[in-house]
């Protein structure tokens, strides 16, 4: 081997060790770098007329799991709807109230047979009549709250789900540009690892709203769709649509038109508004539009309608006839047993009952259609409401029947119950995703094995140069021949 041919092997090899620092620093430094990708330097023997030349370089390799990272994402997507799920459901429980608080609805129907108990023990009293009419406005109050609250999260559910599909298109169209810039990169020869790390994080935003599979295409391209078929982007970027409704009334659903869904290119992708976007942050917020707060309005529109329905009665209040307001009314008419929808928002105590509206308390005791006062120790029609709120009735017609407190208590047991399950699937979801995660980031950089490696670079550098040195020493010693 001549010492020119030395001295390029050398020099080479010094090349390569720079190259392969260069590499080991980058990973090293990103070793925390959310969605970087381990990089590996492509080594090679060249050889020039069957002799070798050297050390070639080749291409930097972008090392990931695609395998882990998959179901890694479809793991962000089931954490973050069974994250949103549990939010929901422990603002639902906030709604109706936990047992045992005293601002909670199973109290407010306590306090009001407690004050019709008290009322009993001596009608006479103005004081105690004008706590049976203020523990009646604290429940119609109670229930009128609770409905506004209700359709405000419909509402800010509909904001959520115009707010993520604003977020995916506009990642979707960043996975399209970077698609393109990475097939340019490779299609002039340089790396892009750094692109494909940023793709990278965008497609795992892209994830946490609704699930999906990523594919591989030609020139370093990728294409996303979700588990149930639908393709969001395989070149152009899919484009998705919805209008949001900033106000909602109860009797306002997607079925009958009142509320909108997602749309592609102006059609609607399925009559449930979400179709094959199913999963994700996204599904949840049209479980909660759609599903469980409707659930939540009914609910309470069913405890209105029975209060209603308890105390509208002729057995309960003699001076009552058919078609005659009780002592709680629909905003100040009777009840329709055909428009009971939202019924809990408008659920109002009867003005005769009200001085605040020329009422008198007194109809309290005598009798809502009462002209004038009766018996002042007459206690018969306040036991007979008291005793009407606690017969056991069914609930909405159907069903085990229970007095007023044992439904509401039935209820805010379901939401609760129904607020551990989601607690039970969040608690799964995160364990399934915290180990995903782990092995996810057991395939990245590991910075012990980059050190070593970069003992060997070091080392690898030193015996060139030093190769280098020896043929230098030997070309001086030849010219001084």
């Amino acid at each position: 081997m001549s010492l020119s041919h030395s001295l390029s092997n050398a020099v080479s090899g010094m090349n390569a060790a720079s190259r392969l620092a260069e590499i080991v620093s980058s990973n090293v430094s990103n070793a925390l770098t959310e969605g970087y990708g381990r990089r590996e330097l492509d080594l090679n023997a060249a050889s020039v007329g069957g002799r070798g030349a050297g050390v070639q370089i080749g291409a930097v390799t972008r090392v990931v799991d695609r395998g882990i990272i998959g179901e890694r994402r479809l793991a962000d997507s089931e954490m973050s709807g069974a994250s949103a799920l549990v939010d929901l459901r422990k603002r639902l429980e906030t709604v109706f109230g936990a047992p045992g608080q005293p601002d909670a609805l199973t109290a407010r129907v306590s306090g009001f047979e407690q004050s019709l108990v008290d009322a009993a023990t001596d009608p006479s009293s103005s004081i105690r009549l004008n706590t049976v009419l203020g523990r009646a406005q604290d429940l119609a109050g109670a229930l009128n709250t609770a409905s506004n609250t209700l359709q405000t999260m419909r509402a800010e559910a509909d904001e959520q789900i115009a707010t993520q599909v604003d977020q995916l298109n506009t990642a979707l169209g960043q996975v399209e540009r970077l698609n393109a810039d990475i097939t340019a990169s490779v299609n002039t020869g340089s790396d892009p690892s750094a692109l494909m790390d940023q793709r990278q994080k965008v497609i795992d935003q892209v994830a946490s709203i609704v699930p999906i599979r990523e594919l591989d295409r030609h020139g370093g391209q990728v294409a996303l769709m979700t588990p149930g078929g639908e393709m969001l982007i395989d070149g152009p970027a899919k484009r998705f649509d919805f209008v949001p409704t900033p106000v909602i009334t109860p009797d306002m659903t997607l079925s009958g038109g009142g509320l909108t869904g997602i749309t592609r290119d102006g059609v609607a992708i399925a009559p449930d508004g979400l179709g094959k976007l199913a999963g994700g942050s996204l599904e949840t917020a049209f479980i909660a539009r759609d599903v469980d707060l409707v659930e939540a309005q009914a609910k309470l529109d069913t405890v209105a309608t029975d209060i209603i329905e308890r105390l509208q009665d002729s057995s309960v209040d003699p001076t009552l006839g058919p078609g005659d307001a009780g002592l709680f009314t629909d905003g100040g008419q009777p009840l329709d047993p055909m428009d009971t929808v939202g019924l809990a928002g408008r659920i109002a105590v009867n003005a005769a009952v009200d001085p605040s509206q020329g009422g008198e308390t007194w109809r309290l005791r005598d009798g809502i259609n009462s002209t004038m006062p009766g018996a002042s120790g007459d206690s018969s029609l306040l036991l007979a409401a008291g005793a009407a709120l606690q017969s056991s009735q069914p609930l909405g017609g159907s069903g085990m029947g229970r007095s007023l407190g044992g439904h509401v208590a039935d209820i805010q047991s379901e939401i609760g119950a129904s607020r551990l399950n989601a607690d039970e699937e969040l608690s799964f979801a995160t364990a399934r995703w915290n180990t995903l995660t782990e092995a996810e980031a057991a395939t990245g950089v590991d910075t012990d094995h980059e050190m070593q490696m970069l003992l060997r670079v070091e080392q690898a550098y030193a015996a060139n140069a030093r190769l280098v040195q020896t043929v230098e020493a030997m070309i001086n010693r030849l010219m001084e021949l």
